[in-house]
């Protein structure tokens, strides 16, 4: 009797062995079939290098990726992506209608490609194309939107920083499919060539749009993008007026090549224009050099500027915040010191 009982017992446990193996060879060939989707954007024409970060992260997870864009005569845009590295493939819809990305007749067709491609993962950059368009889009699936990611820890664990930086927040998600906006600083936009993907069109469910695009008045300049920019230079409240901010500020950017930012403080006031705002409520900037004067150091700014890779500042105040994370800082009167400053860059 008790071999017996033994014989069950070994037969039952080769029983669950065989059943554990099956289960491990099926999700081991699942990861290999799941992919996922990089949402790209694309302006004019052009495709969005600052959006290529979408595809950066979804290849920390090792599946297949493929990209998306949408708008009028986009092939060729298309066909730009396709030589991007790391992306498989990438799905097109040619149509002007989704030209300025208006979130209202987007999200639909976004949700049809995802559902025809059976994507597990769906990134996009936390720009305002992003944030305005993948909410909508998680409400479509009934699943939860995961914003704003700095690291990718497996397929369903994920890393983003919450109340303004000061805390770093573990993400875990069981939903199917897992829509997710990329911080464009945690991660490099990668090589624009060496790519070979293949190029197909996708789903255009020509969904009805009850928003309409009237127009646009953008601020031109011939100075470095300021979200993608190598150097910056911000302006803050200390600053006084927008002649003074001008004044100051601007020699300064001129004489290191580099964009100009400005803290919520100093636009608020009207020294600078909304577009230049570094900053929780504005842009996330991680340039080589973020050298700013008159900026004491708010939390709200350093959100959107601490992963510089050198920060500078000049303020008047020692005990300023700014300092306590400024890899080099100079104590004094920014109306001295900046033009002392130009001057020497001028020389050199």
């Amino acid at each position: 009797m008790a071999v017996a009982f033994r014989s069950s017992l070994l037969r039952g446990a080769q029983t669950c062995l065989r059943q554990q193996h099956r289960m491990l060879a099926r999700e081991a060939t699942l990861r290999r079939l799941a992919s996922t989707l990089a949402v790209l954007e694309q302006r004019d024409g052009k495709l969005n290098m600052s959006s290529l970060a979408a595809v950066s992260a979804a290849q920390k997870l090792g599946n297949n990726v493929h990209a998306f864009v949408a708008g009028g005569n986009i092939k060729a845009v298309a066909e730009a992506a396709g030589k991007v590295e790391g992306i498989e493939k990438v799905v097109y819809v040619d149509n002007a209608a989704y030209d300025k990305g208006l979130p209202e007749n987007y999200a639909p067709l976004l949700v049809e490609n995802i559902k025809k491609g059976g994507y597990s993962h769906v990134f996009a950059g936390h720009s305002a194309f992003g944030k305005n368009l993948m909410p909508r889009v998680a409400a479509m699936l009934d699943v939860q939107q995961i914003s704003d990611i700095t690291s990718v820890e497996s397929e369903d664990t994920f890393v983003r920083p919450i109340y303004a930086g000061n805390a770093i927040l573990t993400v875990q998600s069981d939903d199917a499919t897992k829509i997710i906006t990329v911080r464009g600083t945690a991660f490099p936009s990668g090589a624009t060539e060496g790519g070979s993907a293949s190029v197909e069109e996708g789903v255009d469910p020509k969904a009805e749009c009850p928003t309409e695009w009237v127009s646009e008045d953008l601020a031109k300049s011939d100075r470095p993008e300021l979200a993608s920019a190598s150097r910056v230079v911000s302006g803050g409240r200390g600053l006084k007026s927008k002649e003074e901010f001008d004044r100051i500020i601007t020699p300064l950017a001129d004489a290191l090549g580099a964009a100009i930012g400005a803290s919520r403080a100093a636009v608020d006031s009207g020294f600078a224009d909304n577009s230049l705002q570094v900053g929780q409520t504005g842009k996330n900037v991680a340039p080589e050099l973020y050298l700013c004067a008159g900026i004491s150091g708010a939390i709200q700014h350093l959100a959107g500027m601490k992963d510089s890779k050198v920060i500078a500042a000049i303020n008047k105040d020692g005990d300023a915040p700014i300092f306590q994370i400024a890899d080099v800082g100079l104590v004094g009167d920014l109306f001295e010191r900046v033009p002392e400053m130009v001057e020497k860059l001028k020389a050199a």
